[in-house]
């Protein structure tokens, strides 16, 4: 029986890390958003969509994200936890290494239309799925994209960072 509460004890420290990493993954969206993020896709969110939830789901990590879907940018907020009635679900299905790949890559596009097409390399395939409304999900991530924002354009011209 000696054996039992050390295996309880590794099975609750896997689980501490996993929730850490999703709760790191959660703040750096908010953070990201906060510094870098661009009012314009906020403002397209639309008085139907204002306060929906959306939830992210990382499968390898087996955690949620829930965004609340918001037409000022000042008041974007995620929590680490599972939707109540969330109108649509993200499923990301990629190895939990590649998890901030991913969401790096949706992160760093251009919210416009080849931002969007760029997603498909990832629906296509089904590393990402999304259940529920599109176009609300589609929406989220337009938000979540800051790539149209000038520390991008500056890096290109070759300004270091």
């Amino acid at each position: 029986m000696a054996g039992v509460p050390e295996i309880d004890r590794n099975i609750r420290a896997e689980n501490l890390v996993r929730e850490t990493k999703v709760l790191n993954i959660a703040r750096l969206a908010t953070m990201l958003v906060d510094l870098f993020g661009l009012d314009e896709p906020f403002e397209k969110i639309g008085k139907d969509l204002e306060g929906q939830e959306v939830e992210l789901y990382l499968r390898n990590l087996d955690g949620y994200i829930t965004f609340i879907l918001t037409s000022d940018r000042q008041k974007f907020e995620c929590r680490a936890e599972q939707a109540n009635k969330p109108l649509a679900k993200i499923i990301i299905m990629v190895k939990e290494e590649n998890i901030i790949k991913v969401i790096s890559n949706i992160i760093r596009s251009k919210s416009n239309i080849f931002g969007i097409i760029k997603l498909l390399k990832y629906i296509i395939p089904r590393k990402a799925i999304i259940k529920g409304s599109y176009k609300a999900a589609i929406k989220l991530v337009r938000c979540l994209m800051i790539g149209k924002n000038e520390v991008y354009k500056q890096n290109k011209e070759g300004v270091k960072l």
